[in-house]
């Protein structure tokens, strides 16, 4: 009915007729007073005498006897008559009568007191699509005022028609998203027939009288839960939001932009002079953004944002309890400056701080690429598709250079489950990273190189750019890029010949001919040891540094823990800020017996080992004399000797004259001590025993093998892993202290036997613990590895058989006389004698010509060189039994 309107009002019903005051709410007469600390009453208040006609209603659902009823004549002109006039506005009223049903009529005037405009007379006069309802006794004023409009044939006293046809979408229209297209994103006028809850409304659409059900894009209020009694229970604020909406749209013009319909749920946006009332219900703290609707909202995802993060800050309404992401934390640490030196996988980085110190930092909300299932053997670099993309666009784009750090928030540390399905994870820094105004996460998302995190609704630790994240995504998606593309994914076959010694020397030639070889800097295990990928071969090589002698860090050695040496952990530092995860060039010259390939490496022109050198943290290694890099080594030793820092801190410089004296006077110092040889390899070294420890040695295999006998090993328990210490059932039956090499599969295990220097292949049946009591911490292991003193191995292959067949008749399981001349590389250089007749075991290989003598340098070693020479055969005879200097 027309002739009711709704106020929210104080007022004192059991007074006689008296004046109040209200705002008018809605067409129906509803009547509302001002607000105070909440929603204000409401009040019903019918005109009295007059009757309009009545709205078409829907029959009600689950009500049979109920049928739908259209418009009657005019009733909509009446409405809209009434719905100008007053809503909004304030009222005076007085009520005249009241039913027993509590329905109250009474006299509306427009204004502040009664000499305002009358609102029923008005609707007899100017708009009379109203008639008398003889409840009391009607005004002569209301019947003259009826007899003008029949004089005038207005309204309903008019000869044509005034019915309008009011169709609800949800019944007329099949398919919502179809009309909803139809539209085009286009501001359609509409009337706001009522609010359900903040968020969402009822709008009859102009000019074709739709009635549409919209939910406001982007946000959600709270809202009111329906309890199984039929009752209506409202969550915290619901009621405010409700009325902040009613009191600013309730039955106002306005016009909706329908935006989407997903699931037959229409999505859309009010305009309305005064403002958009989706940023107002955020900014006053009544609704929160809700990622799934967000991006289809057209005024800008970024705006909604802007209100939401104003309502926390202020901490209003629903967010009254609100505690920032990053409230413990300074500004400065909440935004910094700082150099990226890692890229750690696809969605984490190590930046250096302006401070010095070094921070990991997880992109926020995004995911790397993962593998569902499971992996025998698992390398994420390269066995999850698309994760080695992801890391190279990260390392290009970031690697040495500085990017600006906004944190979102810090994700807590958590602990594993029980199930181990998920693992335990420490604090993270979760941030935006940008670089020349650049998101990094949102680049990544939008190649396919990484996913958007999908987050409960109240979790607000998420990214500050999370709607350009979703969208970027979108884009992906829609494009088919990365990770969702339909094509086959990317594999790479990458080599790992780290320590594997038989496919470096096949990887040895290539890289020696190719010169200066393209690689990226991979790992960084020391100052001077490295493992680098090299893209033109798709292989992982360890890489030592050559002509240097770097400090070497602690290291879990066979008979324990070794003490890191001054200014190793510096030199570390200093390497992988230089090189970690760069593209550099390197120069392979050799390789050692563990299948490390040693060489130079060059970035941007700087050459590493002349970079440490110079820096003070190392000093030049003797093998660096036949290198072309030798004298601009020297010369960056003598610089950081001169500055007296780090490893030349405590250096004195000696006068000339003293030096030159030392040099004449030192002597080859000859210590020769007793060794049991019990192995010789192909490459010319042997291992050997102290005879001084061999009775500790014995006493050990004794006691080892009682209790081995006593508690026999269960076959098979033993799980072999490279690096293991374990026992080893030898050919002749009996157990050996081992250490195992490499496991090919549980058939094919290889095990270094650590008391005497011989390896071999067993099944890992043939395996199992090595007891506690027999471990290496009891007796280090007894197996040392020695090289000749002062010969050359030969390059052909026939000649080095020949060689170690010879030192295998004269000296393997035989006792001799060992003295250290020098170290190496790999191991010391010694002289081996016979324990009888004292003659020199290499010096007997270089008479019988089987090997050539390797000329040094250092004068304290001449003496000795020189009687070696008058066996040494002379170059032109070389190449015959292939031999080359």
């Amino acid at each position: 009915m027309a002739s009711a309107v709704t106020a929210q009002v104080q007022s004192n019903p059991a007074s006689a007729p008296q004046l109040q005051r209200g705002i008018v709410k809605m067409y129906f007469s509803y009547l509302r007073g001002q607000p105070r600390g909440g929603p204000p009453p409401e009040r019903q208040i019918n005109l009295s005498n007059i009757r309009a006609g009545a709205l078409a209603r829907r029959a009600v659902q689950g009500q049979p006897d109920t049928k739908d009823t259209p418009d009657e004549p005019w009733a909509f002109q009446a409405r809209e008559f009434l719905r100008k006039k007053v809503i909004g506005k304030e009222v005076y009223f007085t009520v005249e009568n009241k039913t027993p049903q509590g329905r109250e009529y009474g006299i509306v005037f427009l204004g502040k007191d009664t000499s305002g405009e009358n609102i029923a007379e008005s609707l007899v006069a100017e708009e009379p699509h109203v008639f008398f309802f003889f409840f009391f006794s009607p005004s002569v004023r209301l019947c003259d005022l009826e007899d003008q409009a029949k004089a005038a044939k207005k309204g309903q006293w008019s000869e044509g028609g005034g019915s309008h046809t009011i169709r609800d979408l949800k019944y007329t229209i099949e398919n919502p998203r179809n009309f909803v297209d139809s539209l085009h994103q286009k501001p359609v006028n509409a009337i706001i027939e009522h609010v359900r809850d903040g968020s969402m409304l009822r709008a009859l659409l102009l000019p074709d009288y739709y009635l549409v059900t919209v939910m406001l894009s982007g946000i959600k209020c709270p809202t009111f839960k329906r309890e199984a009694d039929g009752s209506e229970t409202p969550e915290p604020f619901a009621a405010e939001a409700k009325f902040f909406t009613e009191s600013r749209l309730l039955q106002r013009d306005v016009q909706i932009i329908l935006e989407s319909c997903p699931n037959q749920v229409i999505l859309g946006t009010i305009l309305h002079p005064n403002g958009n009332i989706t940023e107002l219900l955020l900014k006053e703290g009544f609704a929160r953004c809700v990622d799934w609707s967000m991006a289809v909202y057209t005024q800008g995802a970024e705006k909604l944002r802007a209100a939401e993060r104003s309502a926390k800050e202020r901490k209003v309404r629903i967010w009254k309890d609100y505690v920032a992401p990053t409230a413990n934390l300074d500004q400065k640490d909440r935004q910094f400056v700082a150099k990226v030196m890692q890229v750690v996988n696809a969605d984490a980085i190590v930046v250096k701080l302006n401070s010095g110190d070094y921070k990991t930092i997880h992109l926020s909300s995004i995911r790397p690429p993962r593998l569902e299932g499971e992996v025998r053997r698992f390398r994420p670099l390269y066995d999850i598709p698309y994760m080695f993309e992801a890391r190279e666009f990260l390392r290009k784009k970031l690697i040495g250079k500085k990017v600006n750090v906004m944190v979102d928030y810090i994700r807590a540390a958590t602990s594993a489950m029980e199930t181990g399905s998920i693992p335990a994870f420490p604090e993270r820094t979760c941030a935006t990273v940008t670089i020349g105004g650049i998101n990094i996460a949102e680049a990544l998302v939008s190649k396919g190189l990484a996913t958007v995190i999908r987050y409960r609704q109240d979790d607000d630790q998420r990214s500050s750019h999370y709607d350009e994240l979703l969208a970027a995504e979108a884009r992906a998606i829609k494009n088919g890029k990365g990770l969702h593309s339909k094509k086959e994914v990317p594999i790479h076959r990458v080599a790992d010949i780290s320590g594997e010694t038989q496919k470096a020397k096949q990887f040895l030639p290539f890289l020696q001919r190719a010169g200066r070889s393209e690689a990226v800097v991979e790992y960084v295990f020391s100052g001077s040891r490295l493992k680098l990928y090299m893209p033109k071969e798709t292989c992982l090589i360890t890489f030592l540094l050559a002509g240097i002698e770097c400090p070497r860090g602690s290291r879990n050695m066979p008979g324990g823990m070794q003490v890191a040496e001054p200014y190793s952990e510096e030199a570390a530092i200093f390497t992988k800020e230089l090189v970690l995860q760069r593209e550099v060039e390197v120069e392979v010259e050799s390789m050692d017996k563990a299948g490390n390939f040693i060489g130079w490496l060059h970035i941007e022109g700087v050459n590493l080992s002349v970079a440490l050198v110079d820096n003070a943290l190392s000093k030049v290694h003797f093998t660096a004399e036949r290198s072309s890099y030798y004298k601009t080594l020297l010369s960056a030793e003598e610089t950081a000797r001169q500055s007296k820092e780090k490893l030349w801190a405590n250096y004195e410089e000696k006068p000339k004259e003293e030096v030159a004296q030392l040099t004449e006077e030192k002597e080859r110092v000859a210590k020769y001590r007793a060794v049991y040889v019990t192995e010789i390899t192909d490459g010319l070294h042997f291992y050997a025993q102290d005879v001084e420890t061999g009775t500790k040695l014995e006493s050990l295999m004794e006691s080892m093998r009682g209790e081995i006998a006593a508690q026999p090993p269960v076959e098979g328990s033993f799980a072999p892993r490279r690096g293991d210490f374990c026992i080893a059932k030898f050919a002749d039956g009996e157990w050996y202290r081992a250490r195992v090499e490499k496991v090919e599969s549980p058939a094919k295990v290889h095990v270094f036997y650590i008391d005497y220097g011989n390896r071999e292949i067993l099944s890992s049946t043939r395996l199992a613990a090595l007891p506690p009591a027999f471990s290496t911490r009891t007796l280090p292991p007894q197996a040392t590895e020695y090289t000749f003193a002062f010969i050359q191995v030969p390059q052909d292959e026939d000649a080095r058989t020949d060689a170690v067949d010879s030192m295998v008749r004269d000296i393997q399981n035989t006792q001799c006389l060992l003295n250290v001349e020098y170290s190496g590389a790999v191991c010391p250089h010694v002289t081996l004698q016979f324990t009888d007749s004292k003659d020199d075991v290499g010096l007997g290989l270089v008479k019988e010509g089987l090997v050539m003598v390797d000329v040094r340098k250092e004068k304290h070693l001449q003496k000795m060189l020189n009687i070696w020479r008058y066996g040494d055969f002379r170059d032109d005879d070389a190449d015959e039994f292939g031999y080359r200097r």
